[in-house]
């Protein structure tokens, strides 16, 4: 895999900006990054005109630059080089971009905070945008990797979230499970009787599993699991099984191709994205 060496982290001034320090400097750590950048964007057009009279002989930039730098020196223990940028644009995204563009960003940290009304950058927009990976991150999360769920559709695309994966558990020695997702196809399910069905897709797909990480080589240790979607859609039966066993990391790819399944495919990773996730989400860009 491609070595991470700078980070960006993205910041807005809510309370979930210290569970992202906290993160972003176990990660620091933990892959041995260079530097680590944290980036704030001031939106001064939604500052209502009632305010403008009062604040315009007010420095913005450096009062919050200063806030900021604070948060990190106090939250941020990681002897990895730091720095704060502070930029005014009017959509988040796109400053984003723009300086994992020009900082040669391998992963931004990002809030999830699908759960408030906050205004964090967490958008499906990100996920098409970003050339790097993203790592989304709830509230009050423990900065620690010990149990790891890696979605795959055992295609040739899903080969960089294992190499991922494998890197993460040479370092922090955590279990991690390749887990498969799969939905009986509609058009077969009135025909053949149910039992019989997931008995020779779940047969299909250990076969499949087999031949995939004979395939990557995989190095470290590796479990797998393949679960019946059922009723409920891929991502969210991904989610619910993930938090019920008390990982504390998922691993996917950006995109993929499958049969039974559409785990690593944009519109279902984009699902999983925008969930309100109670755990770490890493998503490995193709």
């Amino acid at each position: 895999m491609t070595p991470i060496k700078n980070i960006l982290v993205a910041l807005d001034l809510s309370d979930i900006d210290s569970t992202l320090i906290e993160y972003a400097s176990f990660i620091a750590d933990t892959l041995k990054v260079d530097k680590v950048y944290f980036v704030h964007n001031i939106k001064k057009f939604e500052i209502s005109e009632l305010f403008e009279e009062q604040l315009k002989d007010i420095n913005l930039d450096e009062i919050i630059g200063d806030e900021l730098k604070e948060k990190v020196e106090n939250k941020f223990t990681s002897s990895s080089e730091w720095e704060v940028l502070i930029s005014e644009d009017p959509y988040s995204e796109s400053l984003i971009n723009y300086i994992v563009n020009k900082y040669m960003i391998q992963l931004a940290l990002i809030g999830n905070k699908n759960r408030s009304k906050g205004t964090g950058v967490v958008s499906g927009k990100l996920l098409r945008l970003l050339k790097c990976d993203i790592l989304s991150i709830p509230n009050n999360v423990k900065p620690d990797i010990t149990n790891i769920w890696v979605g795959t559709d055992f295609s040739s695309a899903s080969k960089k979230v294992f190499n991922l994966a494998e890197n993460l558990q040479s370092l922090t020695a955590a279990n991690v499970k390749s887990v498969h997702v799969y939905n009986v196809p509609v058009q077969f399910s009135p025909y053949i009787p149910k039992e019989n069905l997931d008995m020779k897709i779940e047969n299909h797909l250990k076969g499949r599993y087999e031949k995939f990480i004979k395939r990557i080589g995989y190095k470290g240790d590796l479990i797998s699991e393949i679960i019946p979607g059922r009723d409920s859609s891929v991502a969210e039966k991904l989610r619910t099984k993930a938090e019920a066993s008390m990982v504390d990391l998922i691993v996917v790819g950006d995109k993929g191709r499958n049969t039974f399944s559409s785990l690593l495919v944009g519109s279902v990773t984009e699902e999983l994205f925008n969930q309100d996730l109670t755990l770490p989400l890493w998503v490995v860009k193709q």
